[in-house]
């Protein structure tokens, strides 16, 4: 690439850049956007945004910088080239032509982020083998997700689909983790009667971790975001115990507190059983890579 190309790229603005991958600001103080981190779980906003320096910083994190940094946070690269290709393709931000004088780069705060969304069966396809790569078999994958096609300024793409309460999707593939709004909860009710036991998960990949390894017991419900867990209450309240699959990490802890506050001794933290990893689906992955 150019020096130009690069410097033109820079420009991108990094509030349309999230809008575009379904993340919008909790609140904005001067020059500063403030959202909950778009790559991780977390119910305080800590992800800062500098709209006149298009720069960055995760104070959840400690790290911090331009675009393509953003991008290699949501790929786990730091290869420059698969940085660009993620926002030029997954977002579909086609690369700016850099001009004689300053270099800009708008989009019409109208345009809708997704255009014609359609969920169809989750047939075998590199989403499938997607899913298998992280421990998810195609027949539990094709079972509680779709494939969501969708559009974005006009060019079509597609994503495993899993749907929340709302009618919104939660959407993943190789390059793209987002949301097609509206952002809620899903909940996954058991076959059969009423259940008194439910199990709470961050991700469905937690969920569909669980249901691989045989361990879901009564409904499941997924928050899809821990900033949600006011959202999943509504739900809760009916059931006489509630198994919490949350990350082992800050948001989790904070997440379970939470809910053992409202619930009391009705939460049971399950995290023990995946102990020195993150979460379930890590748990899921590094059991069948020993099983191999």
């Amino acid at each position: 690439m150019e020096r130009t190309e690069i410097d033109a790229m820079r420009q991108i603005s990094l509030a349309d850049f999230l809008a575009r991958l379904g993340h919008e600001p909790v609140r904005r103080s001067g020059n500063e956007l403030w959202y909950r981190a778009p790559y991780r779980n977390e119910r305080t906003p800590s992800f800062r945004v500098n709209v006149s320096k298009q720069l960055w910083y995760d104070f959840g994190l400690g790290k911090g910088g331009d675009i393509f940094t953003l991008a290699g946070e949501f790929i786990g690269s730091n290869d420059f080239m698969e940085q660009v290709k993620f926002i030029t393709e997954a977002a579909n931000m086609p690369m700016p032509v850099p001009e004689v004088s300053k270099t800009t780069f708008l989009l019409k705060p109208s345009e809708p982020a997704f255009e014609g969304v359609e969920a169809v069966p989750l047939l075998r396809s590199p989403l499938t083998d997607y899913l298998a790569e992280r421990g998810i078999p195609y027949g539990i994958a094709s079972r509680y997700c779709c494939r969501l096609n969708y559009g974005v300024r006009g060019k079509r793409y597609f994503a495993v689909g899993f749907p929340n309460v709302a009618g919104g999707y939660e959407i993943r593939s190789h390059f793209f983790k987002g949301c097609v709004p509206p952002k809620d909860v899903s909940l996954v009710k058991a076959e059969g009667s009423p259940a008194d036991v439910c199990s709470v998960f961050e991700g469905f990949m937690d969920f569909l971790s669980t249901v691989t390894l045989g361990l879901e017991t009564g409904d499941c419900l997924v928050l899809n975001s821990v900033a949600n867990v006011e959202k999943a209450m509504r739900y809760l309240d009916g059931y006489k115990r509630i198994d919490c699959y949350l990350d082992r990490d800050e948001a989790g802890r904070r997440t379970l507190e939470t809910l053992k506050e409202h619930y009391g001794e009705r939460v049971c933290d399950r995290s023990a059983l995946y102990d020195g990893c993150k979460d379930l689906n890590e748990y899921l992955q590094l059991t069948t890579k020993k099983e191999q």
